[in-house]
């Protein structure tokens, strides 16, 4: 009797360590994404989950569409829930930076994806496209396309996301160097292709001379194409977006749009799960750096079909 219970007592002992490894993978990964409506956020969303399950997590995914409240609300769930890491695509620069204090007063780590946050040292990390960079590149293949005069209009994106002003600066940089090349009119469109086709409308009757239209993302230079088609005009203005998505890529192989620059939401969203997983077994990510820039790729008709996905772009 004796052995028999000591060799329960040392199996007990042998199997303890395997289940207390095997807790790290078990666990909630909340992932939180703006708005999967657009196939840039959808992507990341799936792309993420899937790597968390990938790795034994259980995953949810949900959205604040932009909104700092609903973000909040969101936290407070993951928390609730008992959430082992966040993978967050903040709603604000400076709104979101409450709700990822929250998060990390709670013990849940917290990793930023897709957009920043205006204070470092909360987030575990911070993963982003490098959009300076990328801006650079669309903003020379626009050129290219339009040649170097003329009167141009700029489709921004929402004020709220730092990536807005980096590429409109990631433009200027190049742009200026082009002195007979004026802006003569820039809008916010919001990311929103709604949004780009009725501020082209507008832009278009205030400035009938334009030669070309640079967007700050995909969604609202689909909807400028859509608003120079309806006016007969989109084989005299060139249109370029940011961003890489199925539909651009298809606009791009219509002849529609000049080009677009690939954001690897694909690769980060993913890096950015294996970071999270290392910190809750290791308690660090393995990165050099809290902010990580992620270089851009520019699409256009001459290697458009080495696009093998939504946001993949074979090398």
């Amino acid at each position: 009797m004796f052995k028999k219970g000591m060799r329960i007592l040392l199996a007990a002992a042998t199997v303890a360590p395997l289940l207390a490894g095997s807790a790290w993978a078990a666990g909630m990964m909340t992932i939180i994404v703006n708005d999967p409506s657009n196939p840039y956020w959808l992507t990341e969303g799936n792309v993420a989950k899937a790597a968390a399950e990938k790795l034994g997590y259980t995953a949810s995914v949900s959205a604040h569409k932009g909104d700092t409240n609903t973000e909040s609300n969101l936290i407070d769930t993951a928390i609730t829930n008992k959430s082992v890491a966040i993978i967050l695509d903040p709603a604000n620069a400076d709104g979101s930076v409450g709700a990822v204090k929250k998060a990390v007063a709670a013990g849940i780590p917290v990793i930023l994806v897709n957009a920043e946050i205006n204070q470092e040292g909360l987030a575990k990390a911070q993963l982003v496209s490098n959009n300076a960079q990328g801006a650079a590149l669309g903003a020379q293949q626009w050129v290219e396309a339009i040649g170097d005069k003329g009167n141009y209009a700029e489709l921004f994106g929402a004020p709220s996301d730092n990536n807005a002003a980096t590429r409109s600066n990631g433009y200027e940089t190049v742009l200026s160097q082009y002195p007979d090349l004026k802006k003569a009119s820039k809008e916010v469109a919001n990311w929103d292709r709604t949004q780009g086709h009725n501020k082209m409308q507008s832009m278009l009757q205030a400035n009938p001379d334009i030669v070309g239209v640079i967007s700050g993302n995909d969604e609202m230079a689909l909807g400028a194409i859509a608003a120079l088609k309806e006016a007969g005009k989109l084989a005299n203005i060139k249109v370029g977006g940011f961003d890489g998505s199925p539909d651009a890529v298809a606009a791009i192989k219509a002849g529609e749009l000049q080009y677009t620059v690939l954001q690897p939401v694909a690769v980060f969203s993913e890096e950015a799960v294996k970071q999270a997983d290392s910190i809750i077994k290791t308690g660090n990510t393995g990165a050099k750096s809290e902010k990580q820039l992620f270089d851009c790729l520019l699409i256009t008709k001459d290697n458009v079909d080495k696009y093998t996905g939504p946001f993949v772009l074979s090398q």
